[in-house]
């Protein structure tokens, strides 16, 4: 951080600025005579936090795209279907058990599975050959979707919150004072959604440091820089090159138990959580994991920011954030090093 202020201290001072009227916008306690004020101020904050919990679900559906996609070079257009997937056996396992945490088990282990047979019969196949890997892919990712219409239908299916996660807490964010008591009027956010960004969060973290802490995370980024010679010394990279892809897809079958939790499981989630995977892997950077939560996050806040204060332009906001980090930026905000 003491290099960035030196070697900019412009763009220091504008985001130490940036920092300050946003704590202060959110901390300082607004008079209860303006209402209006108050208003906009708690619709600030919603869409705040709406933006970093939506964050944290594109992150958990584009980490695992990252692993496939950015690590290991498979181009893996099926990752949303395996998304909607993961949502749909959260719902079934949620509704015929009661148990909300068997359903990321379930999701889990069986797309995880299906992760493991597109490394199998696709990819080893298909090594080295991204038009045929995006061609397959597509066709893959169509019939999945056309089977799960024909299980599931078009309708809209949420997940259960269970009871011990249901309802709002107060956060200790000031959004006015009563005129009655002369108390502090907090903020209320739903409970479950803060567990989830903790959960992504923990996730995030321990993928990082599997990465870049251990043995397997070393095999995984030297089998991509040069896999015939690390075969050579005797290690099976196939094996690992399996394992990670399972992880992976294993990753976008929680993802979808989240989504369906807090939002819905419908026809058509599986293009838009694609595109989201693809726009946050092109920002943060191919391969990284905190790329792709400054990715996601990025583009989680500006989806919200957008659907509040423009939106018309919220999809545009999207991908211009994309355009300008293509333009400026080409290996991402958090490129990876080698």
């Amino acid at each position: 951080m003491g290099r960035f202020a030196a070697r900019h201290p412009i763009w220091s001072a504008i985001i130490v600025l940036a920092a300050a009227v946003l704590i202060w916008a959110i901390f300082a306690p607004w008079p209860e005579a303006l209402e209006d004020a108050i208003g906009r101020k708690k619709i600030f904050l919603n869409a705040l936090f709406n933006g970093i919990t939506l964050g944290a679900l594109y992150f958990l559906v584009a980490s695992g795209f990252t692993l496939i996609f950015g690590l290991m070079k498979n181009v893996n257009l099926a990752h949303g279907s395996l998304y909607m997937l993961g949502g749909y056996l959260g719902y079934e396992t949620a509704a015929a058990t009661g148990w909300w945490l068997l359903s990321f088990v379930v999701a889990f282990v069986v797309v995880g599975l299906i992760g493991v047979l597109l490394q199998v019969l696709v990819f080893r196949r298909m090594e080295g050959e991204d038009l045929k890997q995006t061609l397959v892919t597509i066709g893959i990712s169509i019939v999945i979707a056309d089977l799960m219409m024909w299980i599931w239908g078009g309708d809209f299916y949420q997940i259960l919150t269970p009871a011990w996660l249901s309802g709002p807490i107060d956060l200790p964010l000031i959004t006015g004072v009563s005129r009655r008591t002369g108390e502090y009027i907090y903020l209320t956010y739903p409970v479950v959604r803060l567990v989830i960004l903790l959960a992504a969060i923990a996730i995030g973290v321990g993928m990082w440091l599997a990465l870049n802490r251990t043995r397997i995370g070393m095999l995984v980024r030297a089998g991509v820089d040069d896999r015939d010679m690390l075969s050579a010394t005797g290690v099976r990279i196939q094996r690992v090159f399996v394992l990670v892809f399972a992880f992976g897809a294993g990753l976008a079958g929680i993802a979808g138990v989240i989504g369906g939790t807090f939002q819905s499981v419908a026809p058509g989630e599986d293009t838009r959580f694609l595109l989201a995977s693809l726009v946050v892997v092109i920002v943060g950077g191919m391969g990284s994991i905190p790329g792709a939560a400054l990715g996601a996050l990025l583009i989680g806040l500006a989806e919200q920011f957008g659907s509040v204060y423009a939106p018309t332009y919220a999809v545009v906001l999207t991908f211009l954030i994309m355009v300008l980090v293509l333009a400026f930026r080409p290996q991402g905000l958090v490129a990876v090093r080698r």
